[in-house]
Protein backbone atom coordinates (compact mmCIF):
# COMPACT_ATOMS: atom_id res chain seq x y z
CA UNK A 1 0.00 0.00 0.00
CA UNK A 2 2.89 2.70 0.78
CA UNK A 3 4.28 1.79 -2.55
CA UNK A 4 1.01 2.71 -4.22
CA UNK A 5 0.88 5.71 -2.43
CA UNK A 6 4.41 7.02 -3.36
CA UNK A 7 3.52 5.99 -6.83
CA UNK A 8 0.83 7.68 -6.97
CA UNK A 9 2.31 10.91 -5.90
CA UNK A 10 5.65 10.88 -8.07
CA UNK A 11 3.04 10.22 -11.01
CA UNK A 12 0.94 13.48 -9.95
CA UNK A 13 4.06 15.42 -9.52
CA UNK A 14 5.47 14.75 -12.83
CA UNK A 15 1.66 15.28 -14.54
CA UNK A 16 1.96 19.08 -12.29
CA UNK A 17 5.15 19.47 -13.86
CA UNK A 18 4.62 18.55 -17.29
CA UNK A 19 1.53 21.05 -17.42
CA UNK A 20 3.95 23.71 -17.29
CA UNK A 21 6.59 24.77 -20.07
CA UNK A 22 9.27 27.73 -20.74
CA UNK A 23 10.80 28.73 -24.20
CA UNK A 24 13.09 31.54 -25.49
CA UNK A 25 13.46 32.82 -28.77
CA UNK A 26 15.69 34.87 -30.69
CA UNK A 27 14.19 36.66 -33.70
CA UNK A 28 18.01 36.57 -34.68
CA UNK A 29 21.34 34.85 -34.50
CA UNK A 30 23.42 37.18 -35.28
CA UNK A 31 23.38 40.77 -35.79
CA UNK A 32 25.86 44.35 -35.95
CA UNK A 33 27.48 46.06 -33.03
CA UNK A 34 24.66 48.70 -31.92
CA UNK A 35 21.81 46.89 -33.57
CA UNK A 36 18.96 45.27 -31.76
CA UNK A 37 17.47 41.95 -31.00
CA UNK A 38 14.45 40.23 -29.73
CA UNK A 39 14.03 37.38 -27.10
CA UNK A 40 10.81 36.19 -26.54
CA UNK A 41 10.08 34.36 -23.29
CA UNK A 42 6.73 31.79 -23.62
CA UNK A 43 5.26 29.79 -20.69
CA UNK A 44 1.99 27.34 -20.85
CA UNK A 45 0.40 27.30 -17.80
CA UNK A 46 -2.96 26.48 -16.40
CA UNK A 47 -5.22 29.89 -16.48
CA UNK A 48 -5.33 30.85 -12.83
CA UNK A 49 -1.30 30.16 -12.50
CA UNK A 50 0.11 32.89 -11.06
CA UNK A 51 3.79 33.91 -13.40
CA UNK A 52 6.58 36.26 -12.75
CA UNK A 53 8.78 36.92 -15.58
CA UNK A 54 12.84 37.91 -14.90
CA UNK A 55 12.58 42.03 -14.47
CA UNK A 56 15.10 43.60 -15.83
CA UNK A 57 16.05 47.53 -15.32
CA UNK A 58 16.81 49.56 -18.43
CA UNK A 59 20.89 49.05 -19.41
CA UNK A 60 20.86 45.76 -17.10
CA UNK A 61 23.01 42.74 -18.57
CA UNK A 62 21.74 39.56 -18.97
CA UNK A 63 25.45 38.61 -19.73
CA UNK A 64 28.64 40.91 -19.83
CA UNK A 65 28.67 42.24 -23.13
CA UNK A 66 24.83 41.88 -23.94
CA UNK A 67 22.57 44.36 -21.80
CA UNK A 68 18.36 44.76 -21.75
CA UNK A 69 16.66 47.83 -23.47
CA UNK A 70 13.18 47.12 -22.52
CA UNK A 71 10.75 44.64 -21.98
CA UNK A 72 7.21 44.41 -23.01
CA UNK A 73 4.62 41.71 -21.94
CA UNK A 74 2.16 40.62 -24.84
CA UNK A 75 -1.15 39.51 -24.95
CA UNK A 76 -2.08 35.99 -23.02
CA UNK A 77 -3.21 33.32 -25.89
CA UNK A 78 -5.83 30.62 -24.50
CA UNK A 79 -4.85 26.88 -24.94
CA UNK A 80 -6.40 23.84 -25.04
CA UNK A 81 -7.18 21.77 -21.77
CA UNK A 82 -7.69 24.97 -20.15
CA UNK A 83 -4.42 26.60 -20.59
CA UNK A 84 -3.11 29.65 -21.62
CA UNK A 85 0.11 30.84 -23.00
CA UNK A 86 2.23 34.44 -21.76
CA UNK A 87 5.08 35.75 -23.10
CA UNK A 88 7.51 38.41 -22.63
CA UNK A 89 9.98 40.33 -24.94
CA UNK A 90 13.13 41.13 -24.02
CA UNK A 91 15.33 44.14 -26.41
CA UNK A 92 18.95 43.38 -26.59
CA UNK A 93 21.68 45.25 -27.72
CA UNK A 94 25.58 45.03 -27.50
CA UNK A 95 28.44 46.72 -28.47
CA UNK A 96 31.31 44.76 -28.54
CA UNK A 97 31.93 41.70 -31.19
CA UNK A 98 32.13 38.11 -30.40
CA UNK A 99 29.89 35.06 -29.54
CA UNK A 100 28.29 35.81 -26.56
CA UNK A 101 26.05 33.11 -24.83
CA UNK A 102 22.79 34.06 -22.93
CA UNK A 103 21.74 31.83 -19.96
CA UNK A 104 18.70 30.59 -19.01
CA UNK A 105 15.63 32.59 -17.99
CA UNK A 106 14.01 31.71 -15.24
CA UNK A 107 10.37 32.06 -14.91
CA UNK A 108 8.60 31.58 -11.43
CA UNK A 109 4.84 30.00 -11.86
CA UNK A 110 3.11 29.82 -8.54
CA UNK A 111 6.27 30.54 -7.14
CA UNK A 112 8.61 27.88 -8.29
CA UNK A 113 11.12 28.29 -10.82
CA UNK A 114 11.19 26.91 -14.23
CA UNK A 115 13.69 27.52 -16.82
CA UNK A 116 13.86 28.29 -20.35
CA UNK A 117 16.99 26.74 -23.22
CA UNK A 118 19.97 28.72 -23.13
CA UNK A 119 20.50 30.72 -26.27
CA UNK A 120 23.62 32.16 -28.35
CA UNK A 121 23.86 35.74 -29.99
CA UNK A 122 26.68 36.63 -32.33
CA UNK A 123 27.67 40.72 -32.37
CA UNK A 124 29.25 41.45 -35.90
CA UNK A 125 31.40 44.69 -36.72
CA UNK A 126 32.12 46.37 -40.25
CA UNK A 127 34.92 45.45 -41.87
CA UNK A 128 36.89 48.77 -42.50
CA UNK A 129 39.62 48.74 -45.39
CA UNK A 130 42.42 50.15 -43.30
CA UNK A 131 45.03 49.81 -46.33
CA UNK A 132 43.09 52.28 -48.38
CA UNK A 133 42.96 55.62 -46.08
CA UNK A 134 42.25 58.18 -49.00
CA UNK A 135 38.60 56.47 -49.63
CA UNK A 136 36.92 57.35 -46.74
CA UNK A 137 36.70 61.45 -46.06
CA UNK A 138 35.94 63.52 -42.63
CA UNK A 139 33.19 65.92 -42.11
CA UNK A 140 33.16 68.87 -44.46
CA UNK A 141 32.13 72.52 -43.23
CA UNK A 142 29.30 74.59 -43.81
CA UNK A 143 30.28 76.35 -47.57
CA UNK A 144 28.47 79.43 -48.96
CA UNK A 145 27.79 78.75 -51.99
CA UNK A 146 27.55 82.09 -54.44
CA UNK A 147 24.40 83.81 -54.98
CA UNK A 148 23.39 85.30 -58.64
CA UNK A 149 20.66 87.59 -59.16
CA UNK A 150 19.78 85.79 -61.83
CA UNK A 151 19.07 82.36 -60.55
CA UNK A 152 16.54 84.43 -58.24
CA UNK A 153 15.46 87.26 -60.45
CA UNK A 154 12.48 85.55 -62.76
CA UNK A 155 11.21 84.36 -59.28
CA UNK A 156 11.57 87.70 -57.30
CA UNK A 157 9.68 89.02 -60.28
CA UNK A 158 6.84 86.64 -60.80
CA UNK A 159 6.25 87.11 -56.69
CA UNK A 160 5.89 90.83 -57.39
CA UNK A 161 3.12 90.59 -59.75
CA UNK A 162 1.37 87.91 -58.07
CA UNK A 163 0.78 90.85 -55.15
CA UNK A 164 -0.01 92.89 -57.37
CA UNK A 165 -2.41 91.00 -58.78
CA UNK A 166 -3.66 90.14 -55.49
CA UNK A 167 -4.01 93.43 -54.42
CA UNK A 168 -6.14 94.03 -57.64
CA UNK A 169 -8.68 91.07 -56.89
CA UNK A 170 -8.88 92.53 -53.70
CA UNK A 171 -9.82 96.21 -55.00
CA UNK A 172 -12.31 95.00 -57.35
CA UNK A 173 -13.78 92.99 -54.84
CA UNK A 174 -14.58 95.67 -52.77
CA UNK A 175 -15.95 97.25 -55.93
CA UNK A 176 -18.28 94.80 -56.00
CA UNK A 177 -19.20 94.01 -52.82
CA UNK A 178 -20.15 97.69 -52.43
CA UNK A 179 -22.09 97.68 -55.67
CA UNK A 180 -24.98 95.96 -54.36
CA UNK A 181 -26.32 92.92 -56.50
CA UNK A 182 -30.49 94.05 -58.10
CA UNK A 183 -32.34 91.36 -56.97
CA UNK A 184 -35.37 90.54 -59.17
CA UNK A 185 -38.03 87.85 -59.06
CA UNK A 186 -40.32 86.61 -61.75
CA UNK A 187 -44.17 86.02 -59.76
CA UNK A 188 -46.54 84.33 -60.80
CA UNK A 189 -50.01 85.76 -59.90
CA UNK A 190 -53.27 84.35 -60.04
CA UNK A 191 -56.02 86.96 -61.85
CA UNK A 192 -59.53 86.50 -61.82
CA UNK A 193 -61.50 86.68 -64.96
CA UNK A 194 -64.05 89.50 -65.67
CA UNK A 195 -67.02 87.29 -65.38
CA UNK A 196 -65.51 86.11 -62.07
CA UNK A 197 -64.76 90.20 -60.99
CA UNK A 198 -67.95 91.22 -62.23
CA UNK A 199 -70.08 88.35 -60.30
CA UNK A 200 -67.85 89.13 -56.94
CA UNK A 201 -69.12 92.73 -57.42
CA UNK A 202 -72.61 91.97 -57.66
CA UNK A 203 -72.81 89.43 -54.66
CA UNK A 204 -71.41 92.38 -52.77
CA UNK A 205 -74.01 94.42 -54.06
CA UNK A 206 -76.57 91.52 -52.94
CA UNK A 207 -75.10 91.58 -49.22
CA UNK A 208 -75.08 95.25 -49.16
CA UNK A 209 -79.30 95.31 -49.44
CA UNK A 210 -78.85 97.62 -52.00
CA UNK A 211 -81.33 96.29 -54.52
CA UNK A 212 -84.04 97.28 -51.75
CA UNK A 213 -82.23 100.78 -50.27
CA UNK A 214 -84.12 103.76 -50.46
CA UNK A 215 -80.51 105.23 -52.71
CA UNK A 216 -81.41 103.64 -55.90
CA UNK A 217 -78.90 106.22 -57.72
CA UNK A 218 -75.99 104.37 -56.13
CA UNK A 219 -77.57 101.43 -56.47
CA UNK A 220 -77.36 101.60 -60.10
CA UNK A 221 -74.56 103.44 -59.96
CA UNK A 222 -72.66 100.68 -58.43
CA UNK A 223 -74.60 97.73 -60.82
CA UNK A 224 -73.93 99.76 -64.60
CA UNK A 225 -70.00 100.27 -63.07
CA UNK A 226 -69.80 96.85 -62.27
CA UNK A 227 -70.74 96.18 -66.09
CA UNK A 228 -68.63 99.25 -68.05
CA UNK A 229 -65.58 97.24 -66.33
CA UNK A 230 -66.87 93.79 -67.07
CA UNK A 231 -67.42 94.65 -70.94
CA UNK A 232 -64.03 97.28 -70.58
CA UNK A 233 -62.21 93.73 -69.74
CA UNK A 234 -63.93 91.30 -71.99
CA UNK A 235 -64.60 93.10 -75.08
CA UNK A 236 -61.23 95.38 -74.94
CA UNK A 237 -62.48 99.01 -75.24
CA UNK A 238 -62.72 102.03 -72.90
CA UNK A 239 -66.44 101.46 -71.71
CA UNK A 240 -65.61 103.59 -68.76
CA UNK A 241 -65.58 106.35 -70.85
CA UNK A 242 -68.40 105.97 -73.11
CA UNK A 243 -72.26 106.53 -72.55
CA UNK A 244 -74.51 104.19 -72.73
CA UNK A 245 -75.71 104.46 -76.25
CA UNK A 246 -71.89 104.45 -77.10
CA UNK A 247 -71.86 100.89 -75.40
CA UNK A 248 -74.89 99.21 -76.80
CA UNK A 249 -73.34 100.43 -80.04
CA UNK A 250 -70.14 98.98 -79.97
CA UNK A 251 -71.73 95.36 -78.81
CA UNK A 252 -74.06 95.39 -81.33
CA UNK A 253 -72.09 94.01 -83.63
CA UNK A 254 -71.12 91.18 -81.76
CA UNK A 255 -73.59 90.04 -79.28
CA UNK A 256 -77.29 88.15 -79.42
CA UNK A 257 -80.00 91.25 -80.02
CA UNK A 258 -81.75 89.77 -76.73
CA UNK A 259 -79.29 90.28 -74.38
CA UNK A 260 -78.54 93.71 -76.23
CA UNK A 261 -82.19 94.31 -75.34
CA UNK A 262 -81.92 93.39 -71.67
CA UNK A 263 -78.47 95.62 -71.21
CA UNK A 264 -79.90 97.88 -73.22
CA UNK A 265 -83.41 98.31 -70.98
CA UNK A 266 -80.59 98.24 -67.35
CA UNK A 267 -78.36 101.32 -69.02
CA UNK A 268 -81.56 103.15 -69.77
CA UNK A 269 -83.43 102.95 -66.43
CA UNK A 270 -79.89 103.44 -65.03
CA UNK A 271 -79.90 106.59 -66.45
CA UNK A 272 -83.10 107.69 -65.59
CA UNK A 273 -82.25 107.03 -62.06
CA UNK A 274 -78.92 108.93 -61.69
CA UNK A 275 -79.97 111.87 -64.32
CA UNK A 276 -83.43 112.00 -64.20
CA UNK A 277 -84.42 111.41 -60.53
CA UNK A 278 -87.10 108.22 -61.62
CA UNK A 279 -88.34 106.01 -59.00
CA UNK A 280 -87.85 102.61 -59.37
CA UNK A 281 -89.50 99.62 -57.63
CA UNK A 282 -88.05 97.02 -55.67
CA UNK A 283 -89.20 93.97 -58.60
CA UNK A 284 -87.87 96.48 -61.22
CA UNK A 285 -84.54 96.42 -59.27
CA UNK A 286 -84.44 92.54 -58.88
CA UNK A 287 -85.18 92.18 -62.81
CA UNK A 288 -81.77 94.36 -63.49
CA UNK A 289 -80.15 92.77 -61.33
CA UNK A 290 -81.09 89.45 -62.74
CA UNK A 291 -80.89 91.05 -66.54
CA UNK A 292 -76.70 92.14 -65.33
CA UNK A 293 -76.02 88.30 -64.52
CA UNK A 294 -77.79 86.68 -67.40
CA UNK A 295 -75.37 89.09 -69.73
CA UNK A 296 -72.55 88.67 -67.90
CA UNK A 297 -72.84 84.56 -68.07
CA UNK A 298 -74.36 84.98 -71.73
CA UNK A 299 -70.55 86.78 -72.80
CA UNK A 300 -68.09 85.06 -70.19
CA UNK A 301 -65.18 83.29 -71.68
CA UNK A 302 -64.50 80.38 -69.64
CA UNK A 303 -61.08 78.66 -71.33
CA UNK A 304 -58.58 81.74 -70.44
CA UNK A 305 -55.66 81.21 -68.33
CA UNK A 306 -55.66 82.71 -64.66
CA UNK A 307 -51.91 83.14 -63.91
CA UNK A 308 -50.18 85.72 -65.12
CA UNK A 309 -46.40 85.56 -65.18
CA UNK A 310 -45.43 89.36 -64.09
CA UNK A 311 -41.52 89.87 -64.62
CA UNK A 312 -39.91 93.28 -62.84
CA UNK A 313 -38.98 96.38 -64.97
CA UNK A 314 -35.50 97.40 -64.66
CA UNK A 315 -34.37 100.77 -64.97
CA UNK A 316 -31.72 101.43 -67.55
CA UNK A 317 -29.32 102.22 -64.20
CA UNK A 318 -30.20 98.88 -62.42
CA UNK A 319 -29.05 97.27 -65.89
CA UNK A 320 -25.47 98.67 -66.22
CA UNK A 321 -25.57 98.00 -62.36
CA UNK A 322 -26.02 94.37 -63.12
CA UNK A 323 -23.63 94.11 -66.26
CA UNK A 324 -21.00 95.89 -64.04
CA UNK A 325 -21.26 93.24 -61.45
CA UNK A 326 -20.82 90.15 -64.04
CA UNK A 327 -17.94 91.94 -65.68
CA UNK A 328 -16.16 92.41 -61.90
CA UNK A 329 -17.05 88.37 -61.29
CA UNK A 330 -15.60 87.63 -64.94
CA UNK A 331 -12.11 89.52 -64.24
CA UNK A 332 -12.22 88.55 -60.62
CA UNK A 333 -12.26 84.70 -61.67
CA UNK A 334 -9.69 85.16 -64.16
CA UNK A 335 -7.22 86.82 -62.04
CA UNK A 336 -8.15 84.21 -59.08
CA UNK A 337 -6.95 81.64 -61.70
CA UNK A 338 -3.59 83.29 -62.48
CA UNK A 339 -2.54 84.12 -58.92
CA UNK A 340 -2.81 80.26 -58.06
CA UNK A 341 -0.80 79.68 -61.65
CA UNK A 342 2.03 81.91 -60.68
CA UNK A 343 2.05 80.54 -56.89
CA UNK A 344 2.36 77.44 -57.90
CA UNK A 345 5.08 78.46 -60.81
CA UNK A 346 6.92 80.32 -57.93
CA UNK A 347 7.19 77.88 -55.14
CA UNK A 348 8.10 75.21 -58.29
CA UNK A 349 10.89 77.81 -59.46
CA UNK A 350 12.23 78.20 -55.76
CA UNK A 351 12.04 74.59 -55.09
CA UNK A 352 14.18 73.87 -58.35
CA UNK A 353 16.83 76.84 -57.11
CA UNK A 354 17.18 75.02 -53.32
CA UNK A 355 17.45 71.08 -54.22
Amino acid sequence: MRKIVIILWAVMALTAKAQVSVEASLDRIDMLVGQQAHVTLKTVVKENAKVEFPKFKPSEFVTPGVEVLAGQSLDDKAMDNGCVEKAMVYTLTSFDDTLYYLPPFTVKVDGKPYQSQSLALKVLTIEVDTTHVEQFFGPKDVQDNPFLWSDWSLSFWLSVLLLILMALVYYLYIRMRDNKPIITHIRIVKKLLPHQKAMKEIEQIKADKMVSSENPKEYYTKLTDTLRKYIEERYGFSAMEMTSSEIIEKLTATQDQKALGELRQLFTTADLVKFAKYSTLINENDMNLVNAIEFINQTKLENVPTEEVVKPQLSEEDVRSQKMRRTLKGIIMVLIVCCIALLFYVIYNVYQQIS
